[in-house]
């Protein structure tokens, strides 16, 4: 055994009937080296039962110090495996998850497996962490209270502030709100929230992505960005005075534009990421332009947290027929960003 000099990125797999395992054992026979220095943070048997379905030949092992792992993990083709369950935990989850077939005996061990990755990263024995697709209904139908995954890991950071970033290598886009029904947003707006926002995503592209000096666009949240207020006052009473602010601040960051032309090719270049008042409004354009390839990053959190830009996928679970770049970039993306 050695002592690493680097810190492990870990990554969760989320819901283990889904494709999340499939995803890290395709990934891992492509891509060797996006493992190198990675710990899976599962029961092995999670792993090692849908390596036989899917008839994929690896090499898994246990580890059970994060500060240690063998010198074969210097070429990725080991996956290591750390079971953070307790005995309890352990013998109440089911250990022989089928796939395509959620249950609720897993339910407590997945959130278990989230948790304690999220506090290896907190406590600074990893680097930080990259997580697989849950399935929120089996998980909340067992008592979990949060939306997802960005909830649940914010309240484990002291109730941090969090921005919700989807990125790649053509766009990055921020959100003002995230997962709620659209006639909310606009009462869900509000200055004190898109200068938060705004503050939080400027931060991370400095600290976490390297980038000296942000220029962020914003969108409108109305048609042709309200139309100096003949189709919606939003722009002129929430975003543009929390623009203002911001600017006293020293951000760069642009007026609220419509959205409907700030995606063009001509516009978004100019931009290291566009800030959006709603969910779609991000997510249609990032995805219409990099489905598979976009990773979702949690910005104010006090660790590095990457994560796949799909579901669970239950239907093709254990069939082999799936995409695993998201996971290939969140790894990626996850070893590149830098900590605060």
């Amino acid at each position: 055994m050695i002592i690493l000099t680097h810190k492990p990125l870990l990554i969760t797999i989320g819901e283990p009937a889904g494709i999340g395992s499939d995803c890290v054992l395709m990934a891992q026979q492509d891509h060797p080296e996006s493992f190198i220095n990675t710990v899976i943070v599962a029961p092995i048997e999670w792993i090692s039962l849908r390596a036989k379905e899917l008839h994929i030949s690896v090499n898994i092992e246990s580890i059970t110090d994060l500060n240690q792992l063998p010198e074969s993990n210097t070429d990725g083709r080991t996956l290591w495996c750390w079971n953070p369950l307790s005995d309890a935990l352990q013998a109440e989850a089911d250990v022989r998850p089928i796939a395509g077939q959620p249950s609720a005996k897993t339910a407590k061990a997945v959130v278990a497996c989230i948790e304690a990755a999220a506090l290896a990263c907190i406590q600074g024995v990893a680097k930080g962490m990259a997580t697989g697709p849950i399935e929120k209904a089996i998980l909340r139908d067992s008592g979990f209270k949060f939306p997802g995954h960005t909830e649940f890991l914010a309240h484990l950071g002291t109730d941090c502030d969090i921005v919700m970033m989807l990125a790649s290598q053509h766009l990055r886009v921020a959100l003002l709100t995230t997962h709620m029904a659209l006639q909310e947003v606009p009462a869900a707006l509000s200055i004190e929230k898109t200068l938060q926002c705004i503050q939080i995503t400027h931060h991370d592209l400095k600290h976490r992505f390297a980038i000296e000096k942000p220029c962020l666009g914003m969108c409108g949240l109305n048609p042709h960005a309200g139309e100096q207020g003949h189709f919606g006052r939003e722009e002129l009473d929430i975003l543009k005075p929390a623009i203002e602010l911001a600017r006293q601040q020293g951000i760069q960051i642009t007026d609220p534009l419509p959205a409907d032309t700030l995606f063009s090719a001509q516009m978004r270049d100019q931009f290291d990421t566009i800030m959006c008042c709603y969910h779609d409004q991000g997510l249609i354009p990032i995805k219409a332009l990099s489905f598979g390839d976009a990773v979702n990053v949690t910005l104010g959190l006090p660790f590095i947290r990457t994560s796949v830009d799909h579901g669970t996928a239950l239907d093709r679970a254990g069939k082999g027929n799936i995409a695993y770049t998201s996971l290939v970039e969140a790894i990626k993306l996850a070893h590149v960003m830098q900590a605060a």
